[in-house]
């Protein structure tokens, strides 16, 4: 059986990664393809244990080396147990985040060693990449002032991270475009300051190629 088609979805705050994902998958599936659709941090019973320690505002203070550590922790559960199988089934899976959200929060935004985090993913996840990566790439003020109003609207409490400075957001996007520089193999940069349509539009273009 061919090995299915690994799909990340990635940016800073309010760039529309979780409803172009679905649309996506709509779009896939119409298709004829078999679809999972996921999260990090999250995936899996376990991993979504992790993801309220990381994301939500109660979770706690973490160093950048702690969210590391248990980023990993959480990828190593979700690649193991829903990522790899469906791929190795020739499913595509399309993740909201994975390894270049580490790469530029801990990262380039939080100071954390950009070696080291090799090293970690390595020990947790081997070599596994995305086939395609898209990053939804919005103003770093654009996309905080998005996200925080939904998050007023929606009352959710995952908005640790939007609760820090705008410097640290400036850095976010500086970090995704250093990396879509390095890997323009895997990497799209997709303009989501336009309308959500165009965007799917954007999406579909770069998938389908």
């Amino acid at each position: 059986m061919t090995a299915g088609l690994f799909i990340t979805l990635e940016g800073g705050e309010g760039g529309g990664k979780s409803t172009q994902g679905r649309l996506l998958k709509e779009k896939l599936e119409a298709a004829g393809h078999k679809v999972v659709l996921t999260r990090e941090p999250g995936g899996t019973p376990e991993a979504e244990k992790i993801r309220t320690l990381l994301v939500d505002r109660h979770g706690g203070d973490w160093s950048p080396m702690a969210e590391t550590l248990l980023l990993f922790a959480a990828r190593a559960q979700h690649v193991r147990d829903l990522i790899a199988p469906a791929l190795a089934a020739g499913k595509t899976v399309i993740c909201d985040r994975f390894t270049d959200s580490t790469r530029t929060y801990q990262g380039y935004a939080g100071g954390m060693d950009l070696t080291v985090i090799e090293q970690i993913k390595t020990i947790a996840i081997g070599g596994l990449e995305p086939d395609i990566t898209l990053i939804l790439d919005v103003p770093a003020a654009t996309g905080l002032n998005r996200s925080t109003r939904r998050m007023a609207h929606t009352g959710a409490t995952e908005d640790r991270f939007e609760g820090k400075e705008l410097a640290f957001h400036e850095k976010l996007r500086a970090g995704y475009l250093e990396i879509a520089s390095q890997h323009p193999q895997r990497c799209v940069v997709i303009d989501a300051t336009q309308p959500i349509d165009a965007v799917a539009a954007a999406i579909w273009k770069a998938v389908a190629r």
